[in-house]
């Protein structure tokens, strides 16, 4: 049985966050992969998607390799501390989620096709972890733009609770929020499996499938 530090299992308070810095950290200025930059803005017709679901090394990799996904960048949101570093975050006293943020065409790609990769690529049952990575940065996330983004990522929820709990699993974990802010983590981070093929990738899914299209 893992034991792991109940500390990094625990939500920091707003009270007791590090209190960050007013100016944005340095990042990457293109894809590595595509060279765009990463701070392009949303081109008509496209959307954006949010997501935490472990290490964000290994979740950007899954998205990057979607077709239809126009642009993918990673960082921190949902914590209390503005413009984080990433050893700030290590502390688990900012209350950041390690994310990846998706621009992606909906006439090659759904939302929903993007909900089944995020379900069905993490454990979305284990609460402030995901494997042996520990703390709220690793946390279970969808973080929607719009209502139909939210009514999708909640019937998705519920039609994939019903998939785990067939096979044995618990009770998803993830949390579904608005967008939060999004804060761009270190240019090191950005595309690191793409820099690093052989580099650490902490996901893995449960072995269920999730059904798509669930909120037609």
């Amino acid at each position: 049985m893992f034991l792991f530090d109940r500390k990094k299992m625990e939500m920091v308070t707003p009270e007791r966050a590090l209190p960050g810095r007013a100016e944005p950290i340095p990042t990457a200025e293109t894809h590595f992969l595509s060279g765009l930059p990463l701070k392009s803005p949303v081109p008509a017709g496209m959307q954006e998607a949010m997501f935490g679901m472990g290490c964000f090394w290994g979740v950007e990799r899954k998205f990057w390799q979607v077709p239809g996904v126009w642009l993918t960048m990673v960082g921190y949101a949902g914590g209390f501390t503005p413009n984080p570093t990433y050893q700030e975050t290590c502390t688990q006293m900012t209350g950041h989620n390690e994310v990846v943020r998706v621009i992606f065409d909906p006439a090659v790609v759904s939302y929903e096709q993007l909900l089944q990769l995020f379900w069905e690529n993490h454990d979305p049952t284990q609460g402030m972890r995901q494997g042996n990575d520990v703390g709220s940065t690793y946390r279970s996330g969808i973080y929607f733009y719009d209502a139909a983004q939210a009514q999708a990522a909640q019937a998705s929820k519920l039609a994939y609770q019903a998939r785990l709990q067939a096979a044995g699993y618990g009770a998803i974990t993830t949390e579904i929020l608005p967008v939060p802010s999004f804060y761009f983590a270190e240019a090191y981070h950005q595309q690191y499996l793409a820099k690093n093929p052989d580099g650490y990738c902490g996901i893995g899914g449960t072995g269920v499938t999730c059904p798509i299209g669930v909120s037609a």
